[in-house]
C-alpha cells in the first residue's frame, strides 16, 4: 500500500517528542505529526493528548522525496466548519469535560488559579532546593 497525500489512515503512536509524535503507518513506514497538527487548539504539552501505543487516524499532508511523511490528526477529524471555528468539541482531547453546567464566577476562577500557582511554585521550590543542596537534600 503506497502512502498518498490526502489519504486518511490508521496508525500507532511509536514515539513522542517536544515537537510532535511519530506514528507508524500500516505499511511499516513512520510519519511525524507536528505538535501544531495534534488538535484544533494550542497544545503546550503533547503528552496531554497522546501516549505511546495510542491508535490514531491521521491524514497524510506531504510525502517528501527523502521519505519523510508529514501527518495531521486534527485534519483527519471531519467536523462542521462552525465547530472548527469555535475550537471544536474538546472532549476526548486530553482533558476531561467539566461536569458543571454553569460558568465559573470570577472568584472561582481566581481561587483555581491561585491553587494551581501555589502548587507549581511549591513544586519548583522542591526541585531547586534539591539541586542547590537546600532543605532535605544530602551533602
Amino acid at each position: 500500500m503506497s502512502i498518498e497525500v490526502g489519504s486518511k489512515v490508521q496508525g500507532k503512536v511509536t514515539g513522542i517528542t517536544n515537537f510532535g509524535a511519530f506514528v507508524e503507518l500500516p505499511d511499516g513506514k513512520t510519519g511525524l505529526v507536528h505538535i501544531s497538527e495534534v488538535a484544533d487548539k494550542y497544545v503546550e504539552d503533547i503528552n496531554q493528548f497522546l501516549s505511546v501505543g495510542d491508535e490514531v487516524t491521521v491524514k497524510v499532508m506531504k510525502v517528501e522525496d527523502d521519505g519523510k511523511i508529514g501527518l495531521s490528526i486534527r485534519k483527519a477529524q471531519e467536523r462542521p466548519k462552525e465547530e472548527r471555528q469555535r475550537g471544536g468539541d474538546r472532549r476526548g482531547q486530553g482533558k476531561k469535560p467539566r461536569t458543571q453546567q454553569r460558568p465559573l464566577s470570577f472568584e472561582e476562577k481566581m481561587n483555581r488559579f491561585m491553587k494551581d500557582s501555589e502548587e507549581r511554585l511549591s513544586s519548583l521550590r522542591k526541585q531547586t532546593d534539591s539541586k542547590r543542596g537546600g532543605r532535605g537534600s544530602r551533602r
